[in-house]
């Protein structure tokens, strides 16, 4: 890169490394890796954001986000993971209408029933 381009892409840079051609030069080849790093891990940031959303959503109907992707595995619900955590966000029933694809499908997604406490009485405590 020519001294032109290196300072072009060093502008908003602080202190010398925008106007320094030995300084810039540096400064722009580490932020150049930096962007190239950051565009992988920004694939891997929104994959772990949608899980973590498809995970939330699941189980507030009593279903993990693994048996969950598991019984639409089985059903062949093609949804990736972005269409499942924005249907979870926003279309809370159409959610819930997948949920009970995939609880179906799946005899791990059966609603686990917990029996409530018995009420033997009330103890006063004085």
């Amino acid at each position: 890169m020519n001294k032109k381009e290196v300072l072009k892409l060093a502008k908003g840079f602080r202190g010398r490394a925008k106007n320094c051609i030995r300084i810039a030069r540096e400064r722009v080849e580490k932020a150049l890796q930096y962007s190239y790093r950051d565009r992988r891990n920004k694939k891997r940031d929104m994959r772990s954001l949608w899980i973590e959303r498809i995970n939330a959503g699941s189980r507030q109907h009593g279903v993990s986000y693994g048996n969950f992707m598991h019984g639409l595995m089985k059903e062949n619900v093609q949804l990736n993971r972005k269409v499942l955590s924005e249907l979870s966000m926003h279309e809370p029933y159409s959610f819930k209408a997948l949920v009970d694809i995939s609880r179906n499908a799946f005899p791990g997604n059966k609603k686990a029933v917990v029996p409530l406490p018995k009420k033997e009485g009330l103890a006063v405590v004085l």
